[in-house]
């Protein structure tokens, strides 16, 4: 069973499934997160929605690359989870479906691509304290309490 975050699902609406992949990206004792202008200003790991036709893995390269200008390296998955919540840039109502990776930042080619997103570093402390997602955040507290007690390997 996948975990789930978030809002209650409400009676009534119609989801879609729309599924994603996002990223914890570790590297020099900081995470590069993202920051969203828009809908809602929020702190994000960066990721977002698999395009029809796409892999999980070849998505996640492409929405870490749009929403901090890195490439990165050694994607793992380390898990998923859903939440059910309204998209405004869409116009829809969706059971989003979000496989979890940890992978290397290794260069960066430039700004993020994506308009109102900006790469930032931040200590796993401000990580936590900064980013909005329930899923995410959860994650990132399940990762960093067990880092060195676990068969998690770290970039």
């Amino acid at each position: 069973m996948i975990p789930r975050y978030g809002e209650p699902v409400r009676p009534g609406i119609r989801y879609r499934p729309r599924p994603g992949a996002y990223a914890i990206l570790p590297r020099g004792g900081k995470l590069l997160v993202t920051f969203q202008a828009e809908p809602e200003p929020e702190f994000q790991c960066p990721g977002g929605g698999i395009d029809p036709g796409e892999g999980p893995v070849r998505a996640l390269h492409r929405e870490v690359y749009e929403e901090t200008g890195w490439l990165i390296a050694r994607p793992r998955r380390i898990g998923a989870y859903r939440r059910f919540a309204y998209m405004p840039e869409y116009d829809k109502w969706a059971e989003k479906i979000a496989h979890l990776y940890v992978a290397v930042p290794v260069r960066r080619l430039g700004p993020p691509t994506e308009p109102g997103h900006t790469a930032l570093w931040l200590t796993p402390e401000e990580a936590l304290e900064a980013v909005a997602n329930d899923g995410e955040r959860e994650a990132l507290k399940r990762l960093y309490s067990t880092r060195g007690r676990s068969s998690i390997r770290w970039p």
